[in-house]
């Protein structure tokens, strides 16, 4: 367990505190590129600020504090302009760098304008993404992981709010054996409830062995299932969990960067970002647009959503609270990959007091030009798993390019293809 001191250290991401501060040497995605594909605005939260991010008329990005220092109303509701955006209410003009640049109605020769500022954020889009810098000077390189960069893939952008802490999703990432519980033995109780046919499921499987690996990025997550080797790609390959927020998963061929990005204490916005290899001599136009579809976490009488891996996740962090009480957790050896996780956050967080960048933040563009991460291909050995999609689902579907889009918003393959287990 922890102490509520040590607890309070992991969990606050506002500015000035000590994990706030390290999220802070760190790009984020904010949005879809879809979602201001010309001249409009978005609110956002993000490390405990409301922001709003806007796309000017000359198409350029923009990310400032979202109410106005004049009078405070909101500038979700400004005008974006040819180099910035104009509060709506009394037309003051604010440039990307978070300058005012106009006051109409002050005099002429005012320098009025000159003391005033506003908080301002650097972004850029990347793989259909916006990202997000908050930290200081010099910006780091954005870094342009594989699936970002992946040539002829189907992407998808799944999104959820979750309300509750970043760092309890995180320790989902680094907890293998809740596969065989929530995502396997749950999910046969879940069918049973919905009188849904339940056959032996391959995730059901016990776990004989589980190992954590740090590497260059991060922390390599492996497991060994009953009537596995340590040959099984799923131990010899694993699966990253990207310090400090990103997990990548995937399987019959499709693979996933799960994003959590702390909106505030007690909120966490959550990207799937997916991306689907057709077979050989498929061609994906390198146009083809970008679907987005919204994870759901509760049906219509608000309860949760569990027939589908993701809602299964959704529920288990959660259910904790909005701030996981760990003053009165009790861990046991199967706990070992998040304990590594809440070392790694306060290594991290020693190296910032010394003056060093914590791992991944990236200075030299051609180190962060194009990162391959390990990534399981089979990860089970089994054919069909879970709702019956066969393993080589991709020869089915993917000649109809739409399909697999449409088969991605409904969930289908969300619950169907283990490109979503963790």
């Amino acid at each position: 367990m922890l102490t509520q001191e040590q607890n309070e250290t992991l969990i606050r991401v506002g500015k000035g505190t000590p994990v706030g501060t390290l999220l802070r040497r760190y790009w984020f995605p904010i949005a879809a590129s879809s979602e201001l594909t010309k001249s409009g605005t978005k609110k956002v939260k993000i490390l405990g600020e409301d922001l709003v991010l806007y796309r000017d008329k000359s198409e350029k990005l923009g990310l400032v504090q979202e109410r106005c220092p004049h009078r405070g109303v909101s500038l979700v509701y400004g005008i974006p302009e040819e180099d910035g955006i104009r509060c709506q209410y009394h037309g003051w003009c604010f440039n990307h760098q978070g300058a005012c640049t106009e006051q109409p109605n002050e005099p002429e020769h005012s320098t009025f304008k000159d003391r005033i500022n506003i908080s301002a954020y650097h972004t850029e889009e990347l793989g259909g993404l916006i990202f997000a810098y908050m930290g200081p000077e010099p910006v780091p390189v954005l870094p342009k992981y594989d699936l970002f960069v992946k040539e002829n893939v189907i992407r998808t952008i799944g999104y959820a709010e979750i309300p509750c802490n970043w760092l309890q999703i995180m320790e989902n990432s680094l907890d293998p054996i809740h596969l065989e519980w929530l995502h396997g033995r749950y999910f046969e109780h879940v069918f049973e409830q919905q009188g849904r046919p339940v056959d032996e499921w391959p995730i059901s499987k016990h776990h004989v062995k589980i190992g954590f690996d740090k590497f260059d990025y991060g922390i390599i997550k492996k497991r060994v299932l009953e009537g596995q080797t340590e040959e099984c790609e799923d131990w010899a390959i694993g699966h990253p969990v990207v310090f400090p927020n990103m997990l990548r998963v995937g399987d019959l061929g499709a693979h996933t960067f799960q994003i959590r990005v702390p909106m505030d204490d007690t909120h966490t916005y959550h990207f799937w970002y997916t991306c689907f290899i057709p077979v050989s001599g498929i061609e994906v136009p390198k146009d083809y647009p970008i679907s987005m579809y919204e994870a759901p976490l509760k049906d219509e009488n608000g309860q949760y959503i569990t027939d589908y891996i993701d809602g299964q996740d959704m529920m288990a962090w959660v259910t904790q609270g909005e701030i996981a009480n760990r003053t009165i957790e009790r861990l046991g050896t199967s706990d070992k990959g998040i304990i590594m996780f809440r070392q790694m956050v306060l290594e991290e967080l020693a190296k910032l007091e010394k003056g060093l960048d914590p791992i991944c933040v990236f200075r030299d563009p051609q180190a962060a030009e194009h990162i391959k991460l390990p990534q399981e291909e089979d990860k089970f050995s089994v054919g069909d798993l879970l709702s019956g999609v066969a393993k080589d689902w991709n020869t089915r579907y993917a000649p109809n390019l739409d399909e697999i889009i449409s088969l991605c918003k409904h969930g289908k393959l969300l619950t169907g293809s283990g490109s979503h287990t963790t």
